[in-house]
């Protein structure tokens, strides 16, 4: 062990890691803390665009996109951890209610947009209607048709009233997302999140293929997707961050700070 490494493991977070651990692997625990300094990093210089954002009444709205399990969640958690809970949103819709349904599509996601010096992540979006609903029957043919013709206005209207809009999607392989599927469901504090469309969802890969590239196709006029590999939910993580972070003009920003680094680069360093 280099002295650097050990150093490293000599520290609170060094020590927290290998308590976490069931069968003690030193090199695993120095790659945690390499990584969560790494994630440390980035939240420090997340914390400089939120007070940015809200010293100068900027409004963000940040799209996390993706197939089921593909890690969305747990990205907007990490970076969400230490900005102030008032600065920020997560939305998170459920499925419309009658009233919901007979309004303009567009409209339950305009009630959730940032107000003044605001971030807003959406948890899945208005793009539910791109993929996830035709794939499922929950959106007839014409419903699907007039939001695929709206959706970019729709972006450029965001994008023209002042909000900064990026869209994200987090991209995983067949079997991981079926491995991820096994874990939570044998895990007694996760099986809350599979539900009837996560069952479904391994039988119906080239649907939500074929729509998901008929999206990307047709949906980047005014707001370009960033995809994201997110079969290693740690380099997910970091990408995703250094992209939010390099795509907002925030002040004194530390381009040394969101220059990309891959986990392969900061395990090695």
């Amino acid at each position: 062990m280099t002295e650097k490494n050990l150093s490293l493991i000599n520290t609170k977070k060094g020590i927290e890691a290998l308590l976490r651990q069931k069968n003690l692997n030193i090199n695993k625990t120095i790659n945690n803390v390499k990584y969560e300094k790494r994630l440390e990093k980035l939240q420090e210089e997340m914390l400089i665009l939120q007070q940015w954002v809200a010293k100068n009444n900027k409004k963000v709205v940040i799209l996390f996109e993706g197939r089921d399990a593909a890690g969305k969640g747990g990205a907007i958690r990490r970076i969400i951890q230490h900005l102030p809970p008032r600065a920020i949103r997560v939305v998170a819709l459920p499925k419309p209610n009658e009233t919901e349904m007979g309004q303009w599509y567009f409209q339950r996601y305009i009630n959730r947009l940032p107000n003044n010096g605001e971030i807003v992540f959406f948890d899945r979006s208005w793009y539910n209607r791109a993929v996830v609903e035709p794939v499922n029957g929950f959106c007839s043919k014409k419903e699907y048709e007039v939001f695929m013709s709206h959706v970019n206005e729709f972006e450029k209207m965001i994008q023209d009233s002042g909000i900064y809009l990026l869209k994200l999607y987090f991209s995983i392989t067949k079997s991981e997302q079926e491995r991820r599927f096994k874990d939570i469901v044998s895990t007694p504090t996760k099986k809350w999140k599979y539900s009837d469309v996560d069952k479904r969802a391994l039988s119906l890969w080239d649907d939500y293929t074929n729509y998901k590239e008929k999206m990307f196709k047709d949906t980047q006029v005014y707001a370009p997707w960033k995809v994201i590999k997110a079969n290693r939910k740690t380099n997910a993580r970091i990408t995703a961050f250094e992209y939010v972070l390099k795509n907002i003009p925030y002040d004194a920003k530390n381009i040394e700070t969101i220059r990309h680094k891959s986990i392969r680069s900061i395990l090695n360093d």
